[in-house]
């Protein structure tokens, strides 16, 4: 009976130091939450990854600042505040939707925002824009560190007007603004933003295409480089220079003197390049030029996306590539993208040629020495941005009877005679095989490459063929798995996959 009472009374004293227990430990998590911060990003009504595919390029002036001096943390945060608030107003703009306004916009700021976005949404109207880049010269930095003043200069923006959905205008400006932003909890918010008619700096110098690097495209006499063991990925992994220098030995060998190669968008990072293969890059740079060989670098392959909302990132990566490579001696020129013209149906003609127009302005930004050039699929359409390339860059692989006819047609469609037209890409696989009805042969890839390359010496057309070896493996990325389609693309090769060399490989051979 006496053990009962004890069990009884040790139950009841364990319960009771565990409510207690209990209830101090909630109040402590109350007084824990009410004494701290909330955490900005998680009031922040965009995620990271949203904010971080805007990414233009800003240069500040800090050199008279009125009140007290800047520091580098705040004028880190004053940027990134600014550049969120132009994210949230242009996808405003383009949805109608004032989601994450209240974010980067005071009370008074963001009023005038949702009238334009209400009159917008009331005429069915949208705007996808995006601005390039920012020259902030900050004017004053209050005492108490709450408030700055600026002047926003030289912002180019793009624009895209949409009506019931429907795309009806595309422009860029040159615009300039007023800001006035003031720190509230913890926010760097726009008080007051107001365009002003910008200065007028008279349009950029035109790139002339020197002498000596006219007639070094005109001589082009080259290839499309692929190693034969990773092809379409010669930068990964297995990335290996011995291989390439036996390779650049042989295409010297063949009295050749230029390489095409390729950069893929994503495989590369993107907006924020990977060093490690930008250094292999420079590596076969390296070799090319101690076998005279000189290299077009084809930027953005496997790259589709047009879309306006992406060009900052774009333009990141590309300045990371440019700015690190234009010093080489190697570079002969920046090709821009690969068969363009492809994506026309997909993504819009007018999309696609703003989008290149944009990418021409900010390379010469970066490398004012380098020749420009787009690798058109077929010469009706290198007809396009003709007088904006420095030279034209074309594909061909239709009938070799129609060649000299469609070359002649581009030709008198550029109208800078001085131009020069250079065939990038061109070539007949030797396949044969039940996907093409045993058709295909070395000997008939032998006679396409003795008829053509008359043709090209006759007209003095630089070339590019396509390409050194037989591949043993296509990813299924590059033309998909459909066997009719991947077994050709193994055999384009002049020489096959142990090394020999096919019949073909006499004619492309220059003394």
């Amino acid at each position: 009976m006496n053990w009962n009472k004890w069990i009884i009374r040790i139950g009841l004293l364990i319960t009771f130091v565990g409510v207690n227990a209990l209830i101090l430990f909630g109040i402590s998590s109350v007084w824990s939450y009410l004494n701290t911060g909330a955490d900005r990003s998680s009031r922040l009504h965009l995620n990271i990854d949203e904010v971080r595919s805007y990414l233009p390029k800003v240069e500040w002036d800090t050199t008279k600042v009125e009140g007290r001096p800047i520091e580098p943390l705040t004028l880190a945060e004053i940027e990134r505040d600014y550049l969120n608030g132009w994210y949230v107003k242009n996808t405003a703009l383009f949805t109608n939707n004032r989601y994450g306004i209240s974010d980067y916009f005071t009370d008074s700021a963001r009023v005038k925002l949702q009238r334009i976005l209400d009159l917008n949404k009331s005429n069915q109207a949208t705007f996808k824009q995006t601005s390039l880049n920012h020259h902030p010269k900050l004017d004053f930095y209050s005492a108490d560190g709450t408030q700055v003043y600026f002047t926003d200069h030289n912002v180019h923006l793009h624009q895209e007007s949409f009506l019931n959905g429907q795309s009806v205008l595309n422009q860029e400006n040159q615009e300039a603004y007023r800001v006035i932003m003031l720190l509230e909890d913890g926010f760097w918010r726009v008080r007051h933003f107001t365009k002003f008619e910008p200065a007028d700096e008279g349009p950029p110098d035109d790139f002339v295409l020197s002498d000596s690097t006219r007639k070094l495209i005109r001589d082009i006499k080259g290839l499309n480089y692929y190693p034969q063991d990773t092809p379409w990925d010669m930068f990964g992994k297995k990335y290996n220079d011995t291989i390439i220098a036996k390779d650049f030995n042989l295409i010297k060998a063949m009295g050749l003197n230029t390489i095409r190669i390729f950069i893929p968008y994503e495989d590369f990072g993107a907006a924020h390049v990977d060093f490690d293969k930008l250094a292999k890059v420079r590596s076969l740079l390296d070799l090319a030029e101690k076998n005279n060989l000189k290299v077009v670098v084809t930027l953005f392959d496997f790259y589709g996306n047009y879309d306006v909302f992406d060009w900052t990132l774009n333009h990141r990566h590309t300045e990371q590539i440019v700015t690190a490579l234009k010093d080489h001696k190697a570079i002969l020129a920046w090709d821009v993208k690969n068969e363009p013209d492809l994506d026309f149906k997909s993504r819009g003609k007018e999309t696609v040629l703003a989008w290149l127009k944009q990418m021409f302005k900010e390379i010469r930004k970066w490398d004012t020495e380098h020749p420009i050039t787009v690798g058109w699929a077929s010469p009706e359409a290198a007809a396009n941005l003709s007088e904006e390339v420095d030279f034209v860059s074309f594909h061909y692989y239709k009938k070799l009877s129609d060649f000299t006819s469609s070359y002649d047609t581009l030709k008198t469609t550029v109208a800078n005679d001085e131009k020069p037209i250079v065939l990038q890409e061109y070539g007949l696989s030797s396949y044969s095989g039940v996907w093409n009805a045993f058709k295909g042969s070395e000997e008939e890839q032998a006679a396409y490459y003795e008829e053509m390359q008359s043709t090209l010496m006759d007209k003095k057309i630089p070339f590019l063929f396509w390409t050194l070896y037989d591949f043993r493996h296509v990813p299924k990325s590059v033309v998909g798995s459909l066997p009719w389609r991947k077994q050709p693309q193994r055999y384009f090769g002049c020489y096959d996959v142990n090394g020999r060399p096919k019949a073909a490989s006499k004619y492309l051979i220059q003394y």
